[in-house]
């Protein structure tokens, strides 16, 4: 019985593993394709790379989408993080659950309506669509994912410690930044790199809140696949899997140096209490 149930388990991971990233696998090996049909193979090249490179649009596409998400996931992240921290500290108030509500609402929203949304609150201020729009879009629909991500974190706090530092005489503020920010910053991490690979990844909402000179390489990409699927799409998307690939393996590198380093502190502090 337990023979059949790994075996069992071992053909369920290894499909499961294979239809996730069997396609990927794919898309990178034909990157490098020398013929303009995307499904025939004649002969290892990487002239496409080049061409990505010397394609202006893919580069300022490229330009607006790392602007776009490196501001939106930073504004997403600050405000995530003093809403979670509201929501597992602040305890009861009146509020707390329309509060709750609103925060944990794009989680469920279907991106056309939230997009849409947007666009008719633009269109109703007078608000010229363009790369703050797009951002102000993002950072709305990404800061309740890092909220979660936070407020998870802070639900396993041990809250002793920011008591010993009211005691020994720090202000809440002083106590939150030299205690609590440094222990849940692997959390704050995650949930950056979190909204930045959503922005990132978005296609609906940036359409609907874009504007004729803001366009996103998700956009670009989208546009371009509508007329046909080429070699350079490839070689552009592949250059995507790598970049998303070294930020998750540094970020994982990073955290896990840290937890290192804190647990190596704690120990050192115990041994000199001893």
């Amino acid at each position: 019985m337990n023979r059949r149930f790994t075996w069992f388990n071992a053909t369920s991971l290894t499909l499961g593993f294979a239809f996730l990233y069997l396609p990927i696998l794919i898309l990178i090996i034909f990157s490098f394709n020398e013929s303009k049909l995307v499904t025939v193979w004649a002969g290892f090249s990487t002239k496409w790379y080049a061409s990505v490179f010397n394609n202006t649009a893919f580069l300022d596409a490229a330009l607006v989408t790392l602007k776009v998400g490196v501001i939106s996931s930073t504004i997403a992240t600050v405000l995530g993080t003093m809403s979670g921290y509201v929501m597992v500290r602040g305890g009861r108030f009146r509020g707390r659950t329309l509060f709750s509500g609103m925060i944990y609402a794009p989680l469920v929203m279907p991106e056309v309506i939230t997009g849409l949304s947007l666009l008719l609150l633009f269109i109703s201020i007078g608000m010229d669509r363009g790369v703050f729009t797009i951002v102000l879009a993002h950072a709305t629909f990404s800061m309740c994912y890092v909220s979660v991500v936070v407020s998870s974190r802070l639900v396993s706090f041990d809250r002793s410690l920011e008591e010993a530092a009211l005691d020994l005489g720090c202000t809440p503020f002083d106590a939150f930044r030299s205690v609590t920010l440094p222990i849940i910053a692997p959390a704050v991490i995650s949930g950056w790199l979190l909204a930045f690979t959503l922005s990132l990844d978005d296609l609906v909402i940036a359409s609907f809140t874009s504007g004729p000179s803001s366009t996103t390489l998700p956009m670009k990409i989208f546009s371009q696949v509508r007329l046909g699927v080429s070699p350079e799409i490839n070689a552009l998307s592949t250059l995507l899997i790598g970049i998303v690939s070294i930020g998750v393996i540094s970020a994982s590198l990073v955290t896990k140096r840290s937890a290192v380093r804190r647990r190596a502190q704690e120990q050192q502090a115990v041994g000199g209490a001893a």
